[in-house]
């Protein structure tokens, strides 16, 4: 076995696991309400991480790789801007309290970790055994991004999910919370003997839910710019555990990046036809790739923030 070929895995699974046992064992031991503050400085610990890694891929791989990188971490991102509002729609649907969202997002991670891996052995199959297929990618990243770029705002209301109604109806629940707790033993609460899931455990399979539709998504969308699963991987992972972090200060202020989309769905549709120039021998340079995402999402962000700046922040229940 060529231990080379496996150092770079390794490398990812000590860095992530390390992460997760820090977060959950020492930061986040017992539930607690996390505030902008900490969540801004946890969030700018897991970037902090993220980006080290793209140097190590850098360094390993060469500047092209670390460079696809960097651009499949900022698209992954962005991607994942309406996740965090979905998941802060379900939080206030389930009337989950502050103290114990960080639980559910942790656990969360974990299964995002599994499914997307998945996902993505899967994808890298496809691509290899069909390499036409990353043509149906690109048309499906074209047609997503001129579907944001004309779809209206309307909030999904998570009680039409048809997960939410599958679950309600399928799942034998506590009517009230459990304090932290995932399940309880129904003879506890005066029911019939047996576990018994707890609201917080609903909201964690609807986050669950959540992320499976936006690695939707997000995954054709990494493998239109490098088809190495190993960069495809370690970047989306990243990018969720960076995100998922910053998302108790994200959600307080998710209004102010209104305008982000109409900068996504042009990285999507630029990303998409990527694809159809490769295939005519146009190959672009990851370094344009890289320069041409950065600089449209940021000015996306910079003016949502323009355009949004003095407004209120909506109401939005207790999550």
């Amino acid at each position: 076995m060529d231990f080379a070929l496996y150092l770079p895995w390794i490398v990812f699974a000590v860095v992530v696991v390390t992460l997760l046992v820090f977060d959950l064992g020492v930061l986040h031991k017992d539930s607690h309400e996390i505030g902008v503050a900490e969540s801004l400085k946890l969030s700018a610990f897991y970037i902090a991480a993220g980006l080290a890694f793209g140097g190590y891929v850098w360094y390993t791989k060469g500047a092209g790789a670390g460079m696809d990188y960097y651009t499949g971490f900022l698209v992954e991102k962005s991607l994942s801007m309406d996740n965090v509002f979905v998941i802060s729609l379900i939080f206030t649907a389930l009337a989950i309290p502050r103290q114990y969202q960080h639980r559910v997002l942790f656990w969360g991670i974990l299964g995002a970790i599994v499914m997307r891996a998945v996902m993505i052995g899967l994808g890298a199959k496809l691509v290899h055994e069909f390499s036409w297929i990353l043509l149906v990618f690109g048309a499906f990243l074209i047609i997503t991004g001129i579907k944001m770029l004309f779809a209206h705002d309307e909030d999904p209301n998570v009680e039409n999910m048809r997960l939410y109604r599958y679950l309600k109806s399928h799942l034998r629940m506590t009517p009230q919370l459990q304090g932290n707790r995932f399940f309880v033993e129904g003879s506890s609460i005066g029911e019939k003997a047996g576990r018994v899931a707890t609201p917080l455990f609903l909201a964690l399979l609807m986050v669950e839910g959540a992320d499976l539709v936006f690695a939707v998504d997000s995954i054709p969308a990494i493998f239109a710019i490098t088809q190495d699963p190993f960069i495809v991987y370690t970047s989306n992972i990243f990018a969720i555990l960076g995100l998922r972090a910053l998302y108790f200060a994200l959600a307080a202020m998710v209004h102010r990046f209104h305008y982000l989309k109409y900068a996504l769905a042009i990285v999507l549709v630029f990303i998409g036809a990527k694809i159809g120039l490769v295939y005519m021998d146009h190959k672009i340079p990851s370094l344009v790739s890289l320069s041409v995402t950065f600089g449209l999402l940021l000015a996306g962000v910079l003016y949502s923030l323009y355009k949004t700046r003095g407004e209120p922040i909506p109401e939005k229940g207790d999550a």
